[in-house]
């Protein structure tokens, strides 16, 4: 379905693992208005899909045996080094991703490996690759391709709301993991820290709203400061649109701003110079660099005149 044309059905049910607490007689067909103005809807119905996408993998794979798999990983390479250093310079997250709930299918030519060579030959610091399958069109498979063609870090950015997906993230070969904070409670946010940081992933802490905001910061850093990064998503999941002054309205509220990545809505040169001029050097890029015919040319003009400004 794209889910950009709208209006949509939200086909949600009692029985779906994870879905207590939920309203399920939801129908918001030709009621466009009302739907974009909670996204939160959509959010929670990703969630119940996630919980239950979690169940059936640990039929297929018992928690035990996957975890077993990722200890016996190869040790990852360091995402939070290549996107923090050297300090004070832009160091862009490339983002690969095939579609969204927002925008449909963004790039119907997707080749995941040969757009990862593209970043990799035009200076990204590392990469992001979608991997929920029924909204991105994303795959875990990628993850290894994409590391085997290229020396980069790379992010698993998902729903991240169980540690089996921890697990099954380092034994795909990543790096790093995104957590949603909208997505999470305190409480699993910090048992998910933990299990990442005893695997030596990188977590990159993605808030949107204040009160997520307030929520994440006393616990940015635990339990070692060296595998946690913080990410403002400029895009607002009510109306889902994007807008670059979100990082710099909510910034003042950050103490470490070398840790922190701003997301969404990246689009110009001009974009990149505003945040780094305002002290935010870190990037992540995505939707922008997908509609581009040259993926790798779009990606080298950020990053050069990036490297003009404030250096």
């Amino acid at each position: 379905m794209n889910w950009a044309l709208g209006p949509w059905r939200v086909p949600l049910k009692r029985d779906a693992p994870g879905a207590q607490g939920f309203d399920y007689d939801y129908d918001v067909e030709n009621e466009n208005e009302k739907a974009l103005s909670d996204m939160a809807d959509i959010l929670a119905q990703i969630v119940v899909d996630k919980r239950r996408e979690v169940q059936e993998a640990k039929q297929r794979v018992p928690q035990d045996e996957l975890e077993r798999r990722a200890r016996a990983t190869p040790e990852p390479r360091n995402f939070f080094a290549a996107v923090t250093r050297p300090k004070g310079q832009l160091r862009v997250i490339a983002e690969v991703k095939k579609a969204s709930p927002s925008a449909g299918v963004i790039r119907a030519d997707f080749d995941p490996v040969a757009i990862a060579r593209a970043y990799h030959a035009n200076g990204a610091a590392a990469i992001s690759c979608l991997t929920d399958e029924k909204y991105f069109q994303g795959s875990l498979a990628y993850i290894a391709q994409i590391k085997e063609a290229v020396p980069l870090p790379v992010l698993r950015k998902d729903f991240i709301i169980d540690p089996y997906q921890v697990y099954e993230a380092r034994a795909a070969g990543a790096d790093a993991i995104l957590l949603i904070a909208e997505c999470l409670g305190e409480a699993e946010l910090l048992d998910l820290l933990i299990l990442a940081t005893d695997l030596k992933l990188t977590t990159l802490v993605e808030v949107h709203d204040v009160e997520s905001l307030l929520k994440v910061r006393p616990h940015i850093g635990f339990p070692h400061p060296a595998y946690t990064l913080l990410g403002i998503n400029n895009r607002d999941l009510k109306s889902m649109t994007t807008d670059l002054n979100h990082t710099l309205r909510l910034l003042d509220m950050v103490e470490n701003k070398d840790i922190l990545v701003s997301e969404s809505g990246i689009k110009t040169p001009r974009d990149v110079q505003r945040l780094r001029l305002a002290g935010v050097h870190r990037i992540l890029v995505g939707e922008h660099l997908m509609r581009q015919p040259d993926v790798g040319a779009a990606l080298r003009e950020l990053v050069e005149h990036g490297l003009r400004t404030g250096e």
